[in-house]
């Protein structure tokens, strides 16, 4: 497989600075090395720039950096769409709001294969708040509802050129859910696995009804694993920590179970903050992962120390 890296040092989505240096933790935590070793082409393709934006100013006041979103938004769509032609872009965060762009240019990239374009949402939040629903106002809780065309982001976010359909969306680990998502999720087929029911049924069994579906339709898939999907004991590194998440082995399973489908095209990595990692411990996790997702196996894994 050709892996293409792109950094997308975003952090104007977060309360909490410090995602903007995600994209140089991965890369100095061996993200280039770990894909290359298992025999696929790795190209660094650097980190974007947003584009240029006017300002703007919404009539919710809390929204904060709309300007600056929309214009990431704008460049990463383009990325997406253009890398996506001919490998997997692997986009390396950076806040979640980087998904309102990889995941708008990667459903354009769907609609003109006439594929469908499914999306596994690994993370503690739903992110389905609107410009309008926001009070924190942080733009990294908005991408699900951006892309699966919810009203509310025109004129001030790109237009999207092929939306995705909310059925077609799958989270899981979700804990922390505000009132106005969890009423607008209620009036859409958006699948929704809280931590609860992987207690009750264990992630494999959820995540394989999943799989089945968007191999039957012979489908693209999106994945955008945020470090808030984890535990905080094994992924500190993130500024909305919230306790109850998925295991270690929870997480290694899901990349093993979506490397034996075959069905993954694209990849988030989002949310590291280094600066609140612990000797990179988050950072070389994330990277692991990566390579669980890319055909690595519980036999090939090295031995970690902390």
């Amino acid at each position: 497989m050709i892996c293409k890296l792109i950094g997308v040092p975003l952090q104007d989505g977060a309360s909490q600075l410090g995602c903007e240096m995600g994209p140089s933790a991965l890369r100095t935590a061996g993200i280039v090395a770990a894909l290359s070793e298992l025999g696929h082409e790795v190209r660094d393709l650097g980190n974007l720039a947003p584009t240029v934006r006017e300002s703007a100013t919404h009539p919710n006041a809390a929204v904060r950096n709309l300007a600056e979103i929309s214009g990431w938004i704008k460049a990463i769509e383009q990325a997406a769409y253009l890398e996506s032609e001919d490998g997997m872009p692997i986009f390396l965060g950076g806040d979640h709001a980087l998904s309102a762009g990889s995941v708008a240019g990667v459903a354009r990239r769907a609609a003109e294969k006439g594929r469908p374009l499914f999306v596994l949402w690994l993370d503690a939040h739903t992110d389905f708040h609107t410009l309008d629903t926001t009070g924190s106002g942080n733009l990294h809780g908005v991408p699900v509802a951006y892309f699966t065309g919810r009203p509310g982001f025109q004129p001030f976010f790109p237009a999207l050129a092929a939306p995705v359909d909310p059925a077609n969306v799958c989270m899981i680990g979700i804990r922390s859910v505000d009132p106005a998502e969890r009423a607008a999720l209620s009036k859409t087929d958006v699948v929704v696995h809280d931590m609860r029911a992987i207690d009750e049924h264990g992630v494999a069994a959820l995540l394989r009804g999943f799989l089945e579906r968007v191999a039957a339709v012979n489908g693209l898939l999106h994945v955008s694993l945020d470090v808030d999907f984890l535990d905080p004991s094994v992924g500190p590194a993130v500024g909305t920590t919230v306790p109850g998440g998925a295991t270690f082995r929870e997480a290694h399973l899901v990349m093993e179970m979506l490397h034996d489908s075959g069905l993954v095209s694209s990849l988030d990595l989002v949310e590291l903050n280094p600066f609140l990692d612990e000797r990179g411990r988050t950072a070389t996790l994330l990277v692991d992962l990566t390579a669980s997702l890319m055909g690595r196996t519980v036999m090939d894994r090295p031995t970690r120390s902390y």
